[in-house]
């Protein structure tokens, strides 16, 4: 689709699951994106910077939204040194 100026543009932009890497489908109504501040060593945020994890309706139907939160923030450094169940 093109806008007024002939420039394209697109309507839909698909989101991907942070936790499965799977497409978020348009219809996919259960599914959420959480946007985590930065905070500084201090623990103030530091304006204008979040890191952002889309989980898909299929990861919040099993129970496991909160451990994967907690297992994607470990990974990119946000906290540290919490319990996580491992089947």
């Amino acid at each position: 689709m093109q806008n007024d100026k002939g420039e394209l543009v697109e309507l839909y932009i698909p989101r991907k699951c942070s936790a499965t890497n799977r497409v978020i489908k348009a219809k996919d109504h259960a599914s959420v994106q959480i946007a985590v501040a930065n905070v500084d060593e201090e623990g103030r945020a530091i304006p204008d910077s979040n890191t952002l994890y889309a989980l898909s309706g299929f990861i919040r139907s099993r129970g496991e939204a909160d451990d994967q939160i907690n297992r994607l923030a470990q990974q990119d450094g946000l906290i540290h040194n919490v319990w996580s169940y491992s089947r």
